[in-house]
């Protein structure tokens, strides 16, 4: 290492410069080592390497007014105002007229590798890996970490859900930890159900497994206590008939005769309905949200009052069916300079001047999707209806995605899907006009040739979240 000091103004600047060669391979063996690393040539006469005076063979080494000195290995470009002070060259040591290259000492007749990891000569943060290499070595970021400045720090792997249920960051991984009532997949990271009846659950008579939970039930005669999990014996009682008394019960004279209460189902689990459990006298019965109707007993359907004729849009409107209600869209949704060619399809003329660097033809669509959405999801493919020999397509959202809730992954040169990367909630719609710009470099006599298409597609957020 050389060192000097710039005085400018009455103050000195230190400028220090590590000079370090890596070598992969060391050199064959040879009676005198004769290679220099960069700005130093070798010196026949004192056998040893001398610094190259860049001031001296590069015209203009420096630009404008600044004015070049010349610096051990390399020079520098300051004001011509400043001087250079040269910091004492250190005394040549046997070391540095070693025949073997910097990172790499003799033993034998041969040159091997430092390995300056194990010797504590890098200069790698503590957290930092060193990284042994031939002639060098590597300062490197163990897994879980990324490179800030010169530091490592931590990845928050729990910012990118991977983990079905809850995620606990840790220095340099995570783990994922399910909520009661559940344990870790063999994938480590969703949830599965356990089976409490199987593992012992403190149910002394009968035990239900539910998902996520458990019940305890007592066999006929019982009736369960209150701590919920232990079957009470009921007293006996007389037939008036015969004077005999039922087999299966209890005597416990000072207790009164139990009474049978009403089971809250809906209380237990909160997966008996899809949307809504309605507790009745010995039963339980499931509701569903307006513009839904039962299916079976227990799931939600969507009412298509586009179907059913229940709708109220006009004669130059479409009805689109949506979670849970419809939407009416005016028949024709072409905007100037846009003019409808047929149903949903609007075209630009290529002889307006507007049209210029507007897309071509725009497709009207329509879909819906419910609330709270696991993400990222795919949700819409788009595919290419025709295209030319030669065309290379890309596709990107054009508009309508301010707050980056979707991206577009490219599948190959004819479609891509529409990802829904934010869980999102509802009411609510978005428009977005989804585009693929075509280059064709076969029409290249044409000039930049290129065309693109758009896809407008209206995205109804449902209210509910099944």
């Amino acid at each position: 290492m050389q060192g000097a000091c710039v005085s400018v103004v009455c103050v000195c600047i230190c400028v220090s410069v590590l000079l370090r060669s890596a070598i992969s391979q060391p050199p064959t063996e040879s009676d005198t080592y004769t290679e220099c690393t960069d700005g130093y040539h070798w010196d026949h006469q004192t056998e040893h390497c001398k610094d190259i005076n860049e001031c001296e063979i590069i015209p203009d080494a420096c630009k404008g007014e600044m004015k070049c000195f010349n610096h051990y290995g390399g020079y520098l470009c300051l004001p011509r105002s400043a001087s250079v002070i040269p910091a004492s060259e250190p005394p040549i040591t046997p070391a540095e007229t070693s025949r073997c290259p910097a990172g790499y000492e003799a033993q034998g007749d041969s040159c091997v590798d430092v390995n300056e990891c194990e010797r504590e000569e890098d200069d790698c943060q503590p957290s930092q890996q060193c990284i042994n290499t031939l002639g060098a070595f590597t300062c490197q970021c163990p897994d879980g970490y990324r490179k800030v400045g010169t530091e490592c720090i931590d990845i928050d792997e729990c910012r990118y859900r991977y983990c079905q249920h809850r995620c606990v960051n840790v220095p340099g991984s995570f783990s994922c930890q399910c909520e009661p009532g559940f344990q870790l997949a063999g994938n480590n990271r969703s949830c599965i159900d356990v089976n409490e009846c199987e593992m012992g659950a403190p149910c002394s008579q009968r035990c239900s497994n539910t998902y996520g939970t458990f019940l305890c039930r007592c066999d006929q005669g019982y009736e369960l206590g209150a701590d919920g999990f232990a079957c009470n014996g009921k007293r006996t009682r007389m037939n008036a008939s015969d004077g005999t008394h039922f087999p299966h019960f209890a005597f416990f004279p000072a207790s009164p005769f139990p009474r049978c209460t009403d089971i809250d189902e809906c209380s237990y689990s909160s997966y008996l309905c899809q949307y809504r459990c309605v507790n009745e006298p010995g039963r339980f019965s499931c509701m569903c949200p307006e513009g839904y109707q039962l299916q079976g007993t227990r799931l939600c359907q969507d009412i298509n009052e586009c179907e059913t004729g229940e709708h109220q849009c006009g004669e130059a409107q479409t009805c689109v069916n949506i979670h849970g209600r419809y939407q009416c869209v005016d028949t024709n949704r072409c905007q100037e300079p846009y003019v409808q060619v047929s149903e949903n399809r609007c075209v630009c003329p290529v002889n307006k001047p507007a049209c210029r660097d507007l897309p071509f033809s725009i497709v009207h669509r329509y879909m819906s999707i419910t609330s709270e959405r696991s993400v990222p999801s795919d949700i819409f493919q788009i595919q290419a209806t025709s295209v030319s020999p030669g065309a290379y397509n890309t596709f990107r959202i054009r508009s309508g995605d301010e707050n980056a809730d979707f991206y577009i992954r490219q599948i190959n040169n004819i479609s891509a899907m529409l990802v829904l990367a934010r869980a999102v909630s509802g009411p609510r719609e978005y428009t977005l006009d989804l585009e693929m710009v075509s280059v064709n470099p076969l029409l290249s006599y044409q000039g930049n040739y290129q065309t693109s298409s758009a896809l407008r597609l209206s995205i109804y957020v449902g209210p509910h979240s099944f």
